[in-house]
């Protein structure tokens, strides 16, 4: 959401709100400027980590689901498109005023002209490469927009619809599970887990004590315990980039994301290799695939003293990683 086509459109009255009633806002980043709303009034819903701790810590009410009951809400338009019409069918089910905001990249167009061959929609507010609008319909009209919060694949995988390989364990990962050793002795990370599937291949390495998964997204952690039904798995709902454990780990296995909304950012995939280094013992090992472009040799040079690449498709580099680097592990050297 743009830092003022909110408050713009309230202020000339192209959107509007209720004078009562609770006010729910579906995924907002955590740096969206929502000064306009009545900080009183607001749910904010949002299921990925660091935005709803940003939001919790300012003091605001937060839920991962939506609330029972609300007078008005503002859809936040996410990258995909699918996930997009279902936080807008959730925020029409009651009857509830919808207020839409997004920008031109994340598809508000395609969602503004969908809407119109459905419900009355107002003039669109533009700014700022976005639009925002508003609609009310009766209560069930965007049913068949709604996704459910799990699907199950045919060949048995529970995911996250919306989610990254939301329709089957994507090809990067498939690589880096069928390059891990057969043996994984001792406490493993999987940063980034997903809907579990490197958690699952881990598991099944001769010597895994541990395995511990980090997702952000709160759903997408839920399907994983949908996965990966062992005893040894330990769930947490945390930005990778910052998690910790209280005791290093012998391995982390990853697949990091290098997306930010629809731009490629390598540096969220140098985030996840500082990580990394940061949580592993002084023996561990970092096991890691990504898309062959990406330029990570040198965030992996930074962090580890000894980096090889080893064998895998064409299309994506899988690297070992030993020796980290990290401020933790020269601790525990010391």
């Amino acid at each position: 959401m743009s830092d003022s086509r909110l408050s713009l459109a309230l202020q000339m009255g192209a959107v509007h709100l209720p004078a009562t009633g609770q006010i729910a806002v579906f995924r907002p980043r955590g740096g969206a400027d929502l000064s306009a709303l009545p900080r009183d009034r607001v749910e904010i819903v949002q299921g990925r980590r660091d935005d709803h701790d940003a939001w919790a810590r300012m003091g605001y009410r937060t839920h991962t689901a939506a609330p029972e009951d609300f007078a008005a809400a503002i859809v936040v338009l996410p990258r995909a498109k699918a996930e997009a019409k279902a936080w807008i069918a959730r925020a029409s089910a009651a009857g509830a005023s919808v207020i839409v905001d997004g920008q031109k990249t994340d598809g508000v167009d395609s969602i503004l002209r969908e809407l119109r061959r459905r419900v009355e929609v107002s003039a669109p507010f533009s700014k700022a490469h976005g639009k925002i609008f508003q609609f009310q319909a009766a209560p069930g009209t965007l049913a068949d927009w709604d996704l459910p919060q799990f699907q199950t694949l045919p060949n048995g995988w529970v995911t996250a619809p919306g989610a990254f390989s939301a329709d089957g364990p994507d090809p990067a990962s498939a690589a880096l599970a069928a390059a891990l050793p057969e043996k994984m002795p001792g406490r493993v990370a999987d940063l980034g887990a997903g809907w579990g599937f490197l958690a699952f291949h881990v598991l099944q390495r001769q010597g895994v004590t541990e395995c511990a998964l980090v997702e952000a997204e709160h759903d997408v952690l839920e399907a994983a315990r949908r996965n990966v039904r062992d005893d040894r798995a330990r769930f947490h709902w945390a930005d990778a980039t910052t998690w910790s454990d209280p005791e290093p780990f012998d391995h982390v296995v990853m697949n990091p994301p290098f997306h930010i909304g629809r731009d490629a950012d390598p540096a969220l995939g140098a985030a996840f290799i500082a990580a990394a280094a940061r949580v592993l013992s002084p023996r561990g090992t970092l096991w890691m695939v990504a898309n062959r472009h990406l330029p990570y040799e040198a965030p992996l040079r930074a962090a580890f003293g000894e980096v090889r690449e080893i064998d895998g498709p064409p299309a994506f580099k899988l690297f070992a990683a030993r020796r980290p680097q990290g401020q933790s592990a020269a601790r525990r050297k010391g």
